[in-house]
């Protein structure tokens, strides 16, 4: 299934001591780039949540970041001397700031005031995976998603490359007639002077620089690998980059190649649409 590389999830797991709160978000990136930010409390778990995730995401800059409200027990204590000091900074301070004022609340809030006891490892490491867990495919499924909505949007342009390339071919006998008969005019001028053998070389020679046969084979070769492609259940997208850029070559040789005006419009329509695709491919994985 196709899947875009922006995301963006949540979970919360409530546990004996406190909320865990995981959210995950991505944006598009050429490789994986990950990046866990948790409070140093829970971080021993870290490399466990590396390897979830990067066991199913393989493209982005993702960011998993953890929070934490710890819940008060009997066994939470005030650190006196901590509190201390910042009571003699208070004072210290007193002259310069006479309205210096700090609620109860905001007091125990400050770093190393409240006291509360160590996690149990096991314990932590159990919660962070599970919360990770959950965050992880809630944030798979919003790519998949978007990836629906890209792998839409992404075929429509293919069917178009298709279907111009289909018209292109039904011209192509009409152009090489046309251009025959225009180069047999000219040529048939120079006939009193030039041998005939080279005249009907001349004229080969000619018709062949502008024969768009194979290039329109290689479109239709390039639709049907397109497809295939959009129909695998893995990560697509640097495969798909590679075939738009083969697609924008055969466009711009049919576009070189042009001796009419609806093969000079079809390659600009065909460039308009690859450069759709690409922008849209940008956003797969």
């Amino acid at each position: 299934m196709i899947k875009s590389m922006t995301g963006y999830a949540v979970a919360d797991l409530q546990s004996d001591w406190g909320r865990l709160s995981c959210e995950i978000r991505s944006v598009n990136s050429r490789h994986l780039e990950l990046f866990v930010r948790a409070p140093d409390e829970i971080r021993a778990p870290e490399p466990q949540v590396r390897r979830l995730v990067q066991a199913r995401v393989q493209r982005g800059k993702v960011e998993v970041n953890f929070r934490v409200k710890r819940e008060s027990s009997a066994d939470t204590s005030v650190n006196r001397d901590a509190l201390n000091r910042y009571a003699q900074l208070a004072t210290e301070l007193s002259d310069q700031f006479p309205g210096l004022t700090t609620e109860f609340g905001r007091l125990l809030a400050l770093p190393g005031v409240l006291q509360v006891p160590d996690l149990e490892p096991q314990q932590v490491e159990t919660d962070v995976l599970a919360v990770t867990e959950t965050a992880l495919a809630a944030f798979i499924e919003s790519r998949e998603r978007e990836g629906a909505a890209l792998l839409q949007a992404i075929t429509q342009r293919v069917d178009g490359i298709a279907a111009i390339a289909a018209q292109a071919r039904e011209w192509v006998p009409m152009i090489r007639e046309a251009q025959r008969t225009r180069l047999l005019d000219r040529l048939g001028e120079m006939a009193a002077s030039v041998d005939p053998s080279r005249l009907e070389q001349e004229l080969v020679l000619a018709l062949t620089k502008l024969d768009v046969d194979e290039e329109l084979d290689r479109l239709d070769s390039h639709v049907v690998e397109a497809r295939r492609v959009l129909a695998r259940d893995e990560a697509v997208g640097r495969r798909l980059d590679f075939l738009l850029q083969e697609f924008n070559r055969e466009a711009n040789t049919l576009g070189s190649k042009s001796v009419d005006s609806r093969t000079g419009a079809a390659a600009v329509e065909l460039k308009v649409l690859i450069d759709q695709a690409r922008e849209q491919i940008q956003n797969i994985e």
